[in-house]
């Protein structure tokens, strides 16, 4: 076990004399105070990990970006869906890694509610893309003859641009409302990144409507698009066993693995940390599902498009220039 150090700063005395709280304008993001030399193994992996997530989902989107044979509507999702994968990774690991070098382990207030911000939007804006990845399997498959006048490029670009709009627009109001709450002393959050239950823990008054209002919206975002990815799916697979061809339902079947497990680790990790907020984990398991969700599904999420995927690996050995890459 790592033993836990409790540090006070950064607090901000009230303007009443007689009143015992202090206000907090900065946090402290504990993490994992373990010894020295595990917090430098830590921050060597997570560097190597952040590298490698930045590097595979980087050369996906350059890869699909550079080669016009793959301009198609799927390969458009897969490309944006990798680019924000870049950002949603960049949003928390840069100061995690910081912070592990660090004695004070400190972020600013609005520097916490930026990141809690951008962590959360860009996860919505994945939640999103996925389940219009779906949409666009359903589709191919089930629709095949309409599939070109339905799905055509400029349909394309207003499904990735509302993917990205509803995702920033998604939790504005529950964190701008978090943000004006009284925080108290002592303002240490025993997590990786700043995250709504461990600041709600630090509320100088208990606010249950803002809790429950920022715990439905996450519940619709994940449920309701996974309940709309399920459904696309179950239709997939009706119309893939109704195929007379053992060759197109191989086909299809790989065409949509990839994207089942994607879905698969991204909903599987989220519904356990944020549509169960009443299970009681303990804070060491929040920050590992935090990690995974956070470091572990960016960086499989490439592996899994590349390796089931032909038209990727060609495009990817394109780019890299040499076939004994990949």
């Amino acid at each position: 076990m790592c033993p836990l150090t409790l540090q006070v700063t950064g607090l901000m005395n009230v303007s009443e004399p007689n009143s015992s709280f202090a206000f907090v304008n900065e946090f402290i993001l504990q993490g994992f105070s373990c010894e020295w030399t595990i917090q430098i193994f830590l921050f060597s992996l997570f560097t190597t990990t952040y590298a490698l997530t930045i590097t595979g989902n980087g050369a996906i989107a350059f890869a699909l970006w550079c080669d016009r044979r793959l301009h198609t509507p799927m390969y458009m999702f897969l490309g944006n869906f990798s680019f924000l994968e870049i950002w949603y990774v960049s949003s928390t690991v840069p100061k995690m890694l910081v912070n592990f070098l660090s004695e004070k382990k400190t972020i600013s207030f609005a520097g916490c509610f930026l990141q809690f911000y951008f962590f959360f939007s860009l996860g919505t804006s994945e939640c999103l893309l996925l389940t219009v990845m779906a949409f666009d399997q359903y589709l191919a498959i089930c629709r095949p003859l309409h599939y070109p006048n339905i799905m055509t490029g400029h349909l394309c670009a207003k499904l990735v641009i509302l993917c990205w709009v509803c995702g920033f627009l998604w939790f504005l109001i529950p964190i701008v409302l978090i943000s004006q709450m009284p925080f108290c002393g002592p303002n240490i959050t025993d997590h990786v990144v700043c995250d709504p239950g461990p600041l709600f823990a630090l509320d100088c008054v208990s606010a249950p409507r803002i809790q429950l209002f920022c715990y439905t919206l996450s519940s619709l975002v994940i449920f309701g698009n996974f309940l709309f990815i399920t459904g696309s799916y179950t239709l997939v697979l009706k119309a893939v066993l109704g195929m007379p061809s053992s060759t197109g339902r191989h086909k299809a079947f790989s065409t949509c693995g990839s994207h089942l497990a994607v879905v698969s680790l991204c909903y599987g990790s989220l519904m356990v940390m944020y549509v169960s907020p009443g299970l009681g984990h303990s804070t060491g398991m929040q920050k590992i599902e935090t990690l995974f969700y956070a470091m572990v599904t960016p960086l499989f999420n490439p592996l899994i498009y590349s390796l089931q995927n032909k038209e990727i690996k060609a495009a990817l050995r394109k780019v890299l220039g040499s076939s004994n890459i990949i």
